[in-house]
């Protein structure tokens, strides 16, 4: 019996398929060498009679170079003509070689290129086109006018874009990209007036210089956020002539001290109908807002009664008073209340920002959502904020919005473009999720900023958050998600997919090969919580989730001269800060300039 290594067919087979392997490469590279040494004597005018396909062509190669094979071509045309080839050559594989990797990249589960197609470029621009008419009959269209940017499509694009009848609605962690890929970004490119709410200078820093290029800029700045001096003023009783103006202003003054919206109790819902009561008199009555801060100081006072009858308002008249005359206790505690709401007005510099000044331009918000110009609603968070002052503006800007658009055949064209950023904490308009779906439908891009889930929640309950959810028609949600259960629930809406698990069976008839099929998330909840800064999940309504990656302002063409302008005007707050700390400078007078104040 003959013995033999048992690994011995192993070997054999191994040297056979190395000779196959390099017998192969040494043709090839003799195919390349003979094709492109013809192709460089040809191109050149020395004839395209090729060499014999032999090894007798390699001998005269290796012994004569060029000149043996090609006689009369010159050295540097044919290794020209082998270089070109080699171009031609690597051009596709190259290529090749990057859609293998971009698609061994792509997430398996998520949505790619085709099923984003609608916010891709040419899918959002037909639809601009569909909604906007001012661009129908233009041959070329700039991708700015035909929708928000949101991002790159990972890992290698193309740009989305959400229309311009989506809403957005993005949680991020702090320093997670809000102000520099979101916020910064949405108010440089907008194409018409421009609403931003903020408790910081970032923004306006970045993007004031560029917007007075495209319109006015109004600062409404009452707490000193970017030490601007004042240069405008808003009626804040212009829209309380109705009852349900007033009443929207009242409820706007109690969200500010109220941490939960949907739950008011008897002290609250009592003080918000007093401040209604209030708001109407001194509106239809002509008063001011400082007269009206002596009401509340003196419950005693008959004018607001007197005021509420004379405008043939008896009822509401009736109700003032019922509460005037109520059991004490009661009345102090429902005007304390009233008064704890309404106490920012109590600072002279906030109140002289809603005061009527000759001197300066009144902020008219509904000539300004019909322009380019653009309003900075900025407003410090916590105890003595004027979230309730800022809530108004913005929530009265908005409805002009619907207001005007409804002039125009139903959409503001082009769209009004509202960032509210920091919402949870100074923009507090109680039913802006029943709002929500209705600005899309006007042309008014609203995207509300918050740091997560729970904040939006705190504000406005489990139910309004859930609708601001659902009407939302772009979510984004970036890095630094730490709620354990909302973003298991993530997880489970981005779904699962198959995962193929080969298994191999050895016998002695041989080996065989099967699959099995699992379901596994096709991102995890630890994923997400890791989602790299700059990067984002997004939900949009129709599609499959996708990832994308956040184009930050500072990375686009251009940044220089808006980094420049930045850095002046951050220098000027500052500058303005320490004018105001050392030498108690009044920041209550005429900007010189404009309606906004010049950088220093």
């Amino acid at each position: 019996m003959s013995g033999g290594s048992p690994g011995g067919g192993g070997h054999q087979a191994m040297m056979s398929w190395a000779i196959v392997s390099i017998a192969g490469s040494v043709l090839a590279l003799f195919t390349f060498v003979w094709a492109g040494g013809t192709l460089g004597a040809g191109v050149t005018g020395h004839g395209w009679d090729a060499p014999p396909f032999a090894l007798s062509t390699v001998g005269e190669l290796v012994s004569s170079g060029a000149a043996g094979p090609w006689p009369g071509a010159p050295a540097a045309a044919v290794y020209g003509g082998m270089l070109a080839l080699l171009v031609l050559l690597l051009v596709p594989v190259a290529f090749g070689v990057r859609y293998l990797l971009g698609r061994s990249d792509h997430q398996k589960g998520l949505a790619g290129r085709r099923e984003m197609a609608a916010m891709c470029p040419k899918g959002i621009e037909a639809r601009a086109r569909e909604l906007r008419p001012t661009l129908k009959g233009r041959d070329r269209v700039h991708p700015d006018e035909t929708g928000n940017l949101l991002g790159d499509l990972m890992p290698n694009g193309p740009e989305l874009r959400s229309s311009y009848e989506d809403v957005e609605l993005d949680l991020m962690a702090p320093r997670a990209g809000k102000s520099t890929g979101i916020a910064v970004p949405r108010v440089l490119r907008a194409q018409g007036a421009v609403l931003l709410t903020s408790n910081k200078s970032d923004v306006y820093a970045v993007t004031r210089a560029e917007r007075e290029k495209a319109g006015t800029v109004w600062t409404f700045d009452p707490q000193g956020i970017a030490h601007t001096p004042r240069g405008m003023w808003w009626n804040l009783l212009g829209e309380c002539h109705t009852i349900e103006g007033a009443r929207r202003l009242a409820g706007h003054f109690v969200a500010s001290v109220n941490d939960d919206t949907t739950k008011k109790d008897f002290w609250i819902s009592a003080a918000q109908n007093t401040l209604t009561a209030l708001f109407l008199a001194a509106a239809r009555g002509r008063a001011s807002v400082q007269d009206l801060l002596g009401w509340l100081a003196d419950p005693a006072d008959r004018t607001p009664i007197d005021l509420l009858r004379d405008a043939g308002l008896v009822a509401m008249a009736e109700q003032l008073q019922g509460t005037i005359r109520g059991a004490v206790e009661t009345r102090d505690g429902i005007y304390e209340t009233a008064r704890q709401t309404v106490s920012c007005l109590l600072d002279p510099e906030i109140l002289a920002w809603v005061t009527p000044d000759p001197h300066m331009p009144e902020f008219r918000p509904d000539q300004h959502v019909l322009g380019a110009d653009t309003l900075y609603l900025l407003s410090k968070d916590g105890g003595g904020s004027a979230a309730g002052v800022i809530a108004g503006l913005a929530d009265t800007t908005l409805r002009a919005g619907v207001v005007a658009a409804e002039r125009m055949g139903g959409r503001l064209d082009p769209p009004l473009t509202a960032v509210l950023d920091e919402a949870a904490n100074v923009c507090r308009i109680s039913d802006l999720p029943d709002l929500y779906s209705h600005f899309g439908s006007r042309g008014i891009n609203v995207v509300t900023l918050l740091q997560s889930y729970r904040q939006g929640a705190r504000v406005w309950g489990e139910i309004g958050m859930d609708a601001l959810w659902s009407a939302a028609t772009v979510k984004l949600l970036g890095a630094g998600l730490d709620d354990a259960d909302f973003v298991q629930k993530i997880s489970t809406l981005v779904g699962q997919h198959d995962v193929r698990t080969p298994t191999i069976s050895r016998s002695k008839e041989g080996t065989s090969r099967s699959y099995s099929y699992r379901q596994e998330s096709v991102l995890p909840p630890d994923r997400i919580r890791a989602l790299p800064k700059g990067t984002a999940l997004l939900l949009a309504t129709g599609v499959k989730p996708a990832l994308i990656r956040l184009r930050p302002w500072y990375k686009e063409p251009g940044a220089g001269a808006i980094s420049a302008a930045a850095k002046a005007e951050a220098a000027a707050i500052t500058e303005r800060a320490a004018a105001r700390l050392v030498g108690g400078v009044s920041f209550d007078k005429p900007a010189p300039a404009g309606r906004d104040a010049a950088p220093a």
